[in-house]
């Protein structure tokens, strides 16, 4: 089983407002860059987009490390998601799970992975948290037609 570490990220200027997501999946000396953006979201759904994006990129399974400086991520799929599926996709108090869509499909992108969940403290000099959050900011500036962007 190959191993992969993966680093996510998520930004968003306003919250809604235009977003942008990016991921850095390594494995062995290969490094795949991915990145997106929406005009109108959210900073959670573009950290959910990150995540599964990278799991879906994924060729084969894999055993993973993911890197996530987004506790609603992390936390999340660790902890909370058993209990809403559980409960019918509800919350502790019986109201919808916001962002239904990308929570179940990153579930689905788990799927055949060995993966482990991990918090990494954003802008405190991860080199590869630093890499996607300037790349997921690049992507909105890239939609946004903001010079220098490319």
């Amino acid at each position: 089983m190959d191993s992969v570490e993966i680093y996510t990220d998520g930004a968003c200027r306003g919250n809604p407002g235009p977003g942008g997501w990016a991921a850095v999946l390594r494995s062995g000396a290969r490094e795949k860059i991915l990145q997106g953006s929406e005009s109108q979201t959210t900073n959670n759904r573009m950290e959910l987009t990150a995540a599964v994006s990278a799991l879906r990129a994924l060729t084969r399974p894999a055993s993973v490390v993911v890197f996530t400086d987004s506790k609603y991520v992390q936390q999340g799929i660790s902890e909370w998601l058993p209990a809403w599926r559980a409960r019918g996709w509800k919350t502790a108090g019986k109201k919808p799970v916001k962002n239904l869509d990308l929570w179940q499909a990153l579930a689905q992108a788990t799927l055949g992975h060995e993966i482990d969940w991990r918090w990494v403290r954003g802008h405190a000099g991860n080199h590869y948290n630093e890499q996607v959050d300037r790349l997921a900011n690049e992507a909105i500036d890239r939609m946004l037609g903001v010079r220098g962007a490319d």
